[in-house]
C-alpha cells in the first residue's frame, strides 16, 4: 500500500532525526561537564548567582516556542496530507482503493469528521455497502472496520445499518458497531446496547456496549 508506506518512510526518518538530536544534546552535555570542571571556583559562584537563573528563564521560554512551532507546524502538515488523501479518494477508480484511502483519512484525522465533511457522503455510502457485501467470516475484520468508521462520520442514516451489525454473527463486528454507536452518541440505541451489555457472550463486546452507554448524554 503506498500510503503505508509513505507513512513507513516518513517514521523513519523521525527516528533518524530524533537520534541525531539525542547524540548531539550527549556532546553538548559531555563538553559543557569538561568545560565546568576547568573553571575558577569564584566564576563559578558569580556564574551561578548571575547567569543561571537568566538562563533557565530563556530556555523555558525557548522550549516553549519550540513546543508551539512544532504544534504548528504538525497541523499545517496533517492538513496538506489530509487534503492529498481526499484529492486521491475523490479520484479513486475502485471501491477497494477508496475504501483504503477512507480508513486511512479516518484514521489521519484523529478519528473526527471536522475537515471531512466535503467527502463525508461519499465515505457513509462506501462503508454502509461495504458491512452490506463483506460478508461471512473471513471478512469480519473488513466489516467491522467499516462499522466503527461510521461512527465517526456521525450519520444518523446508518442507525439501523449499525443496531443491526450489532447482532452480527462475530463478536469483533457487534463490539464494533457498540464503539461506532458510543462515537455517535446514539441514544436511540440505548435499549439495545443495554440488552448487549447484559447478554452478550463476549466480554469485549460487552465492555464496548457499556462505554458507549457511559458516553451518551
Amino acid at each position: 500500500m503506498r500510503y503505508d508506506a509513505a507513512v513507513a518512510t516518513e517514521r523513519s526518518q523521525r527516528g533518524q532525526a530524533r537520534l541525531t538530536a539525542i547524540l548531539l544534546l550527549i556532546g553538548v552535555v559531555v563538553t559543557a561537564v569538561w568545560v565546568w570542571k576547568r573553571i575558577p571556583p569564584d566564576t563559578k559562584d558569580s556564574f551561578v548567582e548571575h547567569i543561571v537563573p537568566i538562563a533557565l528563564v530563556s530556555l523555558a521560554a525557548g522550549l516553549l516556542l519550540w513546543w508551539m512551532a512544532v504544534q504548528v507546524t504538525r497541523r499545517i502538515k496533517a492538513r496538506a496530507e489530509r487534503d492529498r488523501l481526499i484529492a486521491r479518494f475523490e479520484q479513486a477508480a475502485t471501491n477497494e482503493q477508496r475504501l483504503e484511502l477512507a480508513f486511512a483519512l479516518i484514521e489521519l484525522n484523529g478519528y473526527r469528521l471536522a475537515g471531512l465533511e466535503r467527502v463525508a457522503p461519499a465515505m457513509r455510502d462506501l462503508f454502509m455497502a461495504t458491512v452490506k457485501t463483506a460478508l461471512g467470516d473471513k471478512q469480519h475484520r473488513l466489516r467491522g472496520m467499516a462499522v466503527s468508521h461510521l461512527g465517526v462520520l456521525q450519520d444518523k442514516t446508518a442507525l439501523p445499518l449499525l443496531l443491526s451489525a450489532l447482532e452480527d454473527d462475530h463478536a469483533y463486528v457487534r463490539a464494533c458497531a457498540a464503539l461506532a454507536l458510543g462515537r455517535m452518541r446514539a441514544g436511540e440505541a440505548r435499549k439495545k446496547l443495554e440488552e448487549v451489555m447484559q447478554e452478550d457472550w463476549d466480554q469485549t463486546v460487552r465492555s464496548r456496549a457499556r462505554e458507549a452507554l457511559e458516553r451518551m448524554p
